[in-house]
């Protein structure tokens, strides 16, 4: 990609797919936090879709887990993968400037 766009325009897509991921997973947090489960299941396979399409296959891989769980009606099941999905998407989506700058 970088090669294909060059750096600038590559990075900004790159940072704009995060921004979406981030704001994604922003929202699905406010709607459990709210117990507001309309559409979540759709919002799941969403940021399951981003995240594979990113590389960012654990993040899609538990956001699947998440979307079984919510689908088969299993509260406590989606209640412990949905602390897993937090603790991955908060990992998948920290920015380390440090490996950024080693890559470019």
């Amino acid at each position: 990609m970088y090669r294909d766009m060059g750096t600038a325009q590559a990075e900004q897509v790159v940072t704009r797919a995060l921004g979406e991921l981030a704001l994604t997973m922003a929202g699905l947090a406010q709607q459990v936090r709210g117990h507001d489960m309309t559409n979540l299941s759709r919002q799941l396979r969403r940021l399951q879709r981003m995240s594979e399409h990113m590389g960012m296959i654990s993040l899609g891989l538990v956001a699947a887990d998440a979307r079984d769980c919510l689908e088969q009606g299993d509260s406590t099941a989606f209640s412990a993968v949905w602390a897993r999905l937090l603790r991955v998407a908060e990992r998948s989506l920290v920015v380390d400037k440090d490996v950024l700058d080693q890559s470019l």
